[in-house]
């Protein structure tokens, strides 16, 4: 299998290489280097959303968290996920419209200038940063740790580490957004094909989907219905995971360039019904392998079951393929992650355009090393942390999105309670401050309290404007 894994990842660097040429920016300004022209269509824009949302941690973790807790994941995920395009849909138009009022630059620039104050924008980089390099730190980790054991006579697990943060490092500062996006592209497709084939192959291991269900309920009839046999599935936990989810595409800086830079509203539309669909299609076959190591490795550890879900019980060339496919999704959604971090530091700078791209360029490199060393002494709290990168995100969404709809003058209401709430939750999620309070999780307090602030922004603050202007 390592013969067959280096041609394949020659393959896939010379493909690499060459879309790297076809789309590498000599004037590296905000707007065609951070920005990758601001013009982009259905299809790139689709293929690189999906990519930046489905990263190698939806191969390695769906399936093991499907075969841990049961199907229940599939329904609050298909519920989310519809709900999640309709927000798309209905508010990305809309920040898609003022973002280029505003001259877009990063979301926590449009922060500064929707709140009139820089707090805002510290807050929404602040955030970003403490959640989204935890999570990049851990994917690096999670596939350098993976490599070692498909080749455990190779090389160290940091040496894989620093050849991943290499690749994304080069990729990014040469080609700038427009590469990565189609770097995206390419990695979205063989995603999808290789855990299609996998999938594939672990329904025909029991011969139809009816025969592997059955023989799932033989072995523990809980994981085939709510709240599985962990009790995971709780109200509290669904309402949660549908926030963070729906709030993805506003809160992940990201995703919410790729919305902004999207050529018009008819790409838009279609690229976040094509999202829904994708995503679905995804996510299905990772519930197959869940199911069949539910059936075959209960008791496995997640590395040894994905060990052999992905490798030891695959044709050796598909196994080499899905070692590919994991690497690519890894390298694919850290540099887009890593890469948005150095676009919204920009957006917070009101210096001369060169310079400050150069300045972003360079924190690019630093966001890739802080990544590299978190990703080699990776501790508890880092994985903790990076296992709640959407929640954490998702703190920022009621400032984000009073921000992007509303049209008055704004408080510093939001801002500040948002990082209330950020600091809140990183403290419960260290066991300083409690993860629940009397019935009701932390995480969902916190919700409720920016939602209230939310609504004392836009309504009462407005009421009481107006009274003192008929006054």
């Amino acid at each position: 299998m390592l013969t067959k894994f280096i041609i394949a990842a020659v393959i896939y660097l010379a493909i690499l290489i060459f879309l790297l040429k076809r789309t590498r920016v000599k004037d590296k300004t905000t707007s065609n280097y951070l920005l990758g022209g601001g013009n982009i269509g259905f299809v790139i824009g689709l293929f690189t959303t999906a990519a930046t949302l489905f990263s190698a941690f939806t191969v390695i973790g769906m399936p093991d968290f499907f075969r841990t807790h049961g199907i229940g994941a599939w329904i609050f995920l298909a519920v989310s996920d519809t709900m999640m395009v309709y927000g798309l849909i209905r508010v990305g138009e809309i920040l898609r419209r003022k973002a280029r009022k505003l001259d877009f630059k990063g979301m926590s620039g449009l922060m500064v200038s929707t709140y009139g104050s820089k707090l805002a924008g510290y807050v929404a980089f602040g955030g970003a940063v403490v959640f989204l390099i935890p999570y990049i730190a851990v994917q690096i980790s999670g596939i350098s740790i993976f490599l070692n054991a498909a080749f455990p006579d190779a090389i160290p697990v940091w040496s894989w580490s620093l050849i991943i943060v290499a690749v994304m490092i080069i990729y990014s500062e040469t080609g700038g957004l427009r590469a990565i996006m189609y770097n995206d592209t390419l990695q979205g497709l063989l995603l999808f094909f290789t855990i299609w084939v996998v999938g594939y192959n672990c329904i025909a291991h029991f011969g139809s989907i009816e025969s592997m269900f059955d023989k799932v309920a033989s072995v523990n009839e809980k994981l085939l219905s709510v709240p599985g046999p962990k009790g995971l599935f709780s109200v509290q936990f669904f309402i949660i995971s549908a926030i963070a989810i729906i709030s993805l595409p506003f809160t992940q800086p990201q995703i919410s360039t790729r919305v902004v830079i999207m050529k018009n509203s008819a790409s838009l539309r279609k690229m976040a019904i094509g999202l829904g669909v994708v995503a679905i299609l995804i996510i299905l076959p990772t519930m197959f392998m869940g199911m069949y190591g539910a059936v075959l490795y209960p008791e496995a550890s997640t590395q040894d079951f994905i060990g052999h879900v992905l490798l030891y019980d695959q044709a050796s060339g598909i196994a080499a393929l899905g070692l590919i496919g994991l690497v690519a999704a890894a390298i694919s959604t850290s540099d887009s992650q890593i890469f948005a971090l150095g676009s919204e530091l920009r957006s917070l700078l009101s210096i001369e355009d060169s310079k400050a791209v150069s300045l972003s360029r360079i924190f690019i490199v630093v966001f890739g090393l802080l990544a590299l060393i978190f990703s080699i002494v990776s501790t508890e709290h880092l994985v903790l942390l990076a296992r709640t990168s959407f929640t954490g995100t998702a703190m920022m969404a009621p400032m984000i999105l009073v921000g992007i709809l509303s049209a008055k003058k704004l408080t510093l209401l939001m801002p500040i309670a948002t990082l209330f709430a950020l600091l809140t939750f990183i403290l419960s999620k260290l066991g300083v401050f409690p993860g629940q309070i009397l019935m009701l999780q932390t995480e969902i307090i916190l919700f409720i309290t920016l939602a209230i602030s939310a609504f004392i922004e836009v309504v009462l603050i407005k009421k009481n404007k107006v009274t003192a202007i008929d006054s």
